[in-house]
């Protein structure tokens, strides 16, 4: 199954419902970040995070999804575009912990930024609440954007550590809230198996929403092709060094014999 993401809106249009599976693109970011288990786990959730919020991005308009934290792993940063673009990094990829709050850290920040093409972007950060992926996006799309929101992030690992499975769902109630469709939604979440289950049987996401969504009516939307891609170029890289003034540059030659950059997305190394 080609990673996608599919829409629907239920109840009216009180109810917005997304879901994705990632599991290609978060198998090939991990392996380019050299991702221990633990932070597969997290990247791998926080791809399908991002890709969630940013299904209702226009064209031209971009997120960046930045957790930071006091753990091992320190900084998570994951992207998506419009189109359905997706990229990831970690500051620490081989950090090790039992589990993903203990990677990221008990406290710190949640940061999101959207680029909707105006002047200035718009950014907005809230303290971690759990640490876990899931659980502080859906804190923070509820306390900062007050769209009070549900959110699945399933990541399974095969026997060598790589990602078996990868994908999630986001539920969100729109105004005028329905109150009793939230409620029916919310306890249809509490009683379907596990997100991970669910996945591992093969379920599309066009499929995952039949069963969050039953006994609602519901109109399926356009689904979108996720895949990886990442923005650097060298032209880009040109600009960032070039920034960095003329004294600074001449010491990178005589210390180094040259300037060299590496993407911290896709490891590509450009060497001027």
């Amino acid at each position: 199954m080609t990673d996608h993401i599919a829409r629907a809106m239920a109840a009216k249009g009180k109810i917005r419902a997304v879901a994705c599976i990632t599991t290609h693109l978060a198998q090939d970011i991990c392996f380019l970040q050299d991702a221990s288990p633990v932070v597969a786990m997290a990247l791998g959730r926080a791809l399908s995070g991002v890709a969630l919020l940013g299904s209702t991005l226009k064209q031209g308009q971009r997120l960046a999804v930045k957790f930071e934290g006091n753990g091992p792993m320190q900084k998570l940063i994951a992207e998506a575009d419009w189109d359905g673009t997706l990229r990831g990094t970690v500051a620490v990829p081989a950090a090790m912990a039992e589990k993903v709050p203990d990677a990221l850290g008990r406290a710190g920040f949640l940061t999101i930024t959207k680029d909707l093409g105006l002047k200035e972007p718009y950014r907005g950060t809230v303290q971690l609440a759990t640490s876990e992926i899931a659980e502080d996006l859906a804190y923070y799309l509820t306390e900062s954007e007050q769209i009070p929101s549900a959110v699945g992030l399933g990541v399974s690992l095969a026997p060598d550590g790589q990602i078996e499975v990868a994908g999630g769902f986001l539920i969100q109630s729109l105004p005028p809230s329905d109150e009793a469709a939230v409620e029916q939604v919310m306890a249809r979440i509490e009683q379907l198996p596990p997100l991970t289950s669910l996945l591992k049987e093969g379920k599309s996401p066009a499929e995952l929403l039949e069963l969050l969504l039953e006994g609602l009516e519901y109109n399926p939307l356009e689904s979108t092709e996720l895949s990886f891609r990442c923005s650097c170029c060298r032209e880009k890289v040109e600009r960032a060094l070039l920034s960095l003034g003329q004294a600074e540059l001449q010491r990178m030659i005589e210390e180094q014999g040259e300037a060299s950059v590496t993407c911290e997305f896709c490891k590509q190394q450009y060497r001027f």
